[in-house]
């Protein structure tokens, strides 16, 4: 053809062609046909190759793979297979819903899960990949401690300190004053190394008034109002049995009768215990008469501070709570938070502190209730969807957060999760940073999880109701499982 001819005249040309090449050869055409039929039918997108193009040395085609036909004339035998390009999508790359092949329906309906909730989500994408009533506010148990550390974090900071100070009334009196560090030792065994002690505070007294004779020690834990310090909803036996002290602002060694033990027996009275262990360490330090003052509970009346000791910085009390679930750390920095964001350190304040401090990583905390820090309480409410969401934040370390990030345990391997995720489930071994829970009615966990498509995930994780016994080895097949799905967990 002329590269002059016209548009028409071509298109007459081509079908002439077509007619002739079917009158010589109708079956190659048939069978080409049938392919391109069958190709668009299953949406494939495809090039048809050279079964349906005219005959003649010029009639190659390319085929969907970009090769050329070496067939000048197309029969059954030489028409090509029509393929489809595969497609490659990142592990982490959120994809459409039929890409989502994994799924944990079944570990999640586990009995000893109880009345289950969970959520898991994609840290990279924000993608939510599972939901089991994930939106449902509920009791956290000790998950609740990751809120209470990003709270701390937030109000407070990793470097804040905690005191304890010593004033001089004069005329014989003076007072140890109390602003929320539990950590405060007699000396000897502690559960927190490094704490400051109280014969350090005796010997800077001793050093400040020389001769002059104490008859006087006034406690004073007004730092907040100790109407509050136990909980209702809280069991008595989380005290007596060694769990939980009265939170009170001045104490000594988290009140436990053994302080080199994590769970010891607590007191009804840890300001007075506090008191008698100062006048002791007073004694002990040559202090006039020490050994012989009364004990008075109230307010100081002087501003005169003549002994201070502070506590280790928070980030370092975070890496001692978190790991082994500490629940008087968890009190003391909740009610310190509240104070310092100039609440007034009660119970009934911690939801707002809570709210507005969460609400700066970029979380929506609307909804929250906020009964104590540490979790303890059934009556808390936080719904696995903001855990998990807040273990994004977490696991990128934002803000500050990475103080949490590293004293989460670790699966196998840390803390409270050093003997979990056994037998089968051990393929998750090392590969879940999480908070355990564990209260009367409810077993949780929540953090993030390195999955095994190397894949970033968060979730939460609240088996509500059933036994401890039934419920750890249900929880720890859930999460298993998340973690050998990754980015490919499907929601159904």
């Amino acid at each position: 053809m002329s590269e002059h001819e016209s548009v028409p005249d071509r298109l007459r040309g081509v079908f002439t062609a077509i007619r002739g090449s079917i009158a010589q050869k109708p079956l190659p055409w048939a069978i080409g046909g049938l392919a391109a039929v069958l190709v668009l039918g299953s949406g494939g997108a495809v090039a048809v190759a050279a079964a349906t193009a005219p005959t003649g040395s010029a009639s190659r085609a390319p085929s969907a793979g970009g090769t050329t036909s070496s067939s000048a004339t197309p029969t059954a035998s030489t028409t090509p297979t029509p393929t489809v390009a595969p497609r490659t999508v990142p592990s982490d790359a959120p994809g459409p819903s039929a890409l989502r092949t994994c799924s944990i329906a079944g570990p999640a309906s586990a009995a000893g899960l109880g009345n289950f909730e969970g959520y898991v989500m994609n840290a990279s994408t924000g993608e939510m990949l599972f939901s089991k009533n994930g939106d449902t506010a509920a009791q956290t148990g000790s998950v609740m401690k990751t809120l209470t550390t990003a709270t701390a974090l937030a109000v407070l900071g990793g470097d804040h300190t905690i005191p304890t100070t010593v004033t001089d009334e004069g005329s014989g009196t003076i007072a140890l004053v109390g602003h929320g560090d539990a950590t405060l030792s007699a000396g000897g065994a502690t559960v927190y190394p490094g704490a400051p002690t109280l014969a350090q505070l005796a010997q800077q007294v001793k050093t400040k008034l020389g001769d002059t004779a104490v008859s006087t020690i006034v406690t004073d834990d007004t730092y907040w109002n100790d109407a509050d310090a136990w909980d209702p909803t809280w069991p008595v036996s989380e005290r007596t049995i060694g769990y939980q002290p009265e939170v009170t602002a001045l104490m000594v060694d988290g009140d436990r009768a053994n302080p080199g033990a994590a769970t010891s027996p607590r007191s009804e009275d840890p300001v007075g215990r506090a008191g008698a262990a100062f006048r002791t360490a007073l004694a002990n330090a040559g202090v006039v008469g020490a050994a012989n003052a009364q004990i008075v509970k109230r307010a100081t009346t002087s501003q005169s501070t003549i002994a201070q000791v502070s506590s280790q910085p928070v980030s370092t009390l975070i890496g001692q709570m978190i790991p082994n679930s500490d629940n008087t750390l968890a009190e003391m920095l909740a009610r310190i938070s509240s104070k310092e964001s100039g609440s007034d350190g009660s119970a009934a304040s911690l939801t707002g502190v809570y709210q507005k401090a969460l609400a700066s990583y970029g979380v929506d905390p609307a909804g929250i209730v906020i009964k104590d820090g540490s979790g303890e309480s059934a009556s808390n409410a936080v719904s696995p969807n903001f855990v998990a969401h807040l273990m994004v934040q977490v696991a990128a370390g934002a803000k500050g957060l990475g103080t949490l990030a590293q004293a989460l345990p670790v699966s196998g391997q840390s803390g409270t999760l050093s003997s979990r995720f056994t037998g089968a489930n051990a393929v998750a071994r090392g590969k879940v940073h999480a908070k355990t829970g564990w209260i009367d009615s409810a077993n949780t966990l929540g953090g993030y999880i390195d999955a095994a498509d190397g894949t970033k995930l968060t979730f939460a994780f609240y088996a509500i109701g059933s036994s401890r016994a039934a419920a750890l080895p249900a929880l720890d097949a859930v999460t298993a499982a998340a973690y050998s799905c990754g980015n490919k967990l499907t929601n159904s």
